[in-house]
């Protein structure tokens, strides 16, 4: 397979992986987008070659052997198991699933399936993040005893059109703060191999805006298979914008610094310290690729451009993703599990091995979410830690007046 031919759902997000795509030996071939002038916008610019649908069913009978699924944020699992009983792989963007009975129906597609799934997660592949796990790898921190991952991304106050917006539906509104958890969990867990076993999770409650959700973060915590803690956020809009790391074993701990994301902080006990090793070493790792300049352009630290270049290596090596429908399952049953504890004061869930038919049969009927979907399906569940929070009205209608028309 020297040309992988991939297909994109999702242009408005998707397109950002285009040159990524190419400069790792792919070829677009196909965009499925509802909004057409996007797709005007991208015949313009992709023309040559690509195919340009509305329609799903249609785009997915275009001959490809890949699909970037990177529609909206909560309705990736029904796309990519069309995809997977069609024998095409794919690479779906976060989450893997919004509720526990999709997650369940993707593990058994994906089983199923000749094709592979892959979590599209690119934070694992960030440089700092690299070298926590090359580090890691090495055995000299020891075992993984406790880890921290935080996502902090508020957004700036505007008065301009909400880009990100199309409806006063639209998921971002309503999205509960475990469930974006792939960007603080999965570079700790692909770093170490660690799984989570069971989380609980408790809200930092702050309300502003037009969120129908008051939580500003939730801190969650994971009791892991190999009796490791972690501690990370889902989405948290708390001040200071920016990513945090943190592995930490018996004999050292090695961390990125906050405000500085690439500079490494490497601390060993006096007593393990490896010999021709300083005790501590503060340091920025080198990037050296052959394909640096490439990884410099692509978005989220060049994260993206790795994302593409692993999920391809996978395919032409016939090599399972380790980030495969396992992880990304998990990582989804933390998000929406998570959320479950908040809502009960902390109470501990245990995450599924979808592995394991008796897991599976329990939530193969959990279809609880706090989202609206394309297909008129309503929330079932509160979004925010306090079910009674709405916004004010006057936030609602200015919120509502700068909804792109």
């Amino acid at each position: 397979m020297e040309k992988i031919r991939i297909g994109i759902f999702g242009f408005g997000r998707g397109s950002s992986f285009v040159e990524s795509i190419r400069a790792n030996g792919g070829e677009l071939v196909a965009i499925c987008d509802k909004n057409p002038r996007r797709c005007a916008e991208s015949l313009e610019k992709y023309g040559a070659g690509v195919a340009f649908y509305e329609d799903f069913d249609a785009f997915i009978e275009h001959p490809m052997d890949a699909v970037l699924l990177a529609n909206y944020f909560h309705e990736h699992a029904p796309y990519a198991i069309r995809c997977l009983e069609k024998g095409i792989h794919v690479l779906s963007e976060c989450t893997a699933a919004s509720t526990m009975a999709e997650s369940v129906a993707l593990v058994r597609a994906a089983e199923k399936s000749s094709a592979f799934y892959m979590l599209c997660e690119n934070y694992p592949f960030m440089l700092f993040n690299q070298e926590m796990k090359r580090v890691y790898e090495t055995g000299t921190l020891g075992r993984v005893l406790f880890a921290e991952g935080e996502y902090n991304h508020p957004g700036a106050p505007s008065n301009g059109p909400l880009t990100l917006f199309d409806d006063m539906k639209h998921w971002r509104r309503f999205l509960p703060r475990t469930y974006y958890i792939t960007h603080s969990l999965a570079p700790l867990m692909y770093a170490t191999g660690s799984i989570p076993r069971r989380v609980t999770a408790l809200p930092i409650y702050d309300p502003a805006g037009a969120s129908m959700v008051g939580d500003i973060a939730a801190v969650v915590t994971c009791l892991n298979n190999d009796e490791s803690v972690f501690r990370v956020f889902g989405h948290a809009s708390l001040g200071g914008h920016g990513n945090s790391y943190r592995i930490c074993g018996r004999k050292g701990m090695i961390e990125n610094l906050r405000g500085n994301n690439n500079m490494i902080n490497l601390l060993y006990n006096s007593w393990d310290t490896p010999e021709g090793s300083e005790v501590h070493k503060l340091y920025k790792p080198e990037l050296n690729d052959a394909d640096a300049e490439e990884i410099k352009k692509a978005g989220h630290g060049g994260g993206d451009f790795f994302v593409i270049r692993k999920f391809f290596e996978c395919l032409r090596t016939n090599t399972r993703p380790v980030m495969d429908e396992h992880f990304a399952t998990t990582l989804s049953s933390v998000a929406i599990l998570g959320h479950r504890s908040v809502m009960e004061g902390g109470v501990p869930y245990d995450i599924p091995d979808f592995h394991k038919e008796e897991d599976r049969v329990k939530y193969e009927n959990d279809n609880e979410s706090p989202f609206w979907y394309s297909d008129g399906r309503a929330p079932t569940i509160p979004c925010c830690s306090k079910p009674d929070y709405r916004p004010s009205k006057e936030a609602e209608e200015a919120f509502e007046k700068r909804l792109p028309r």
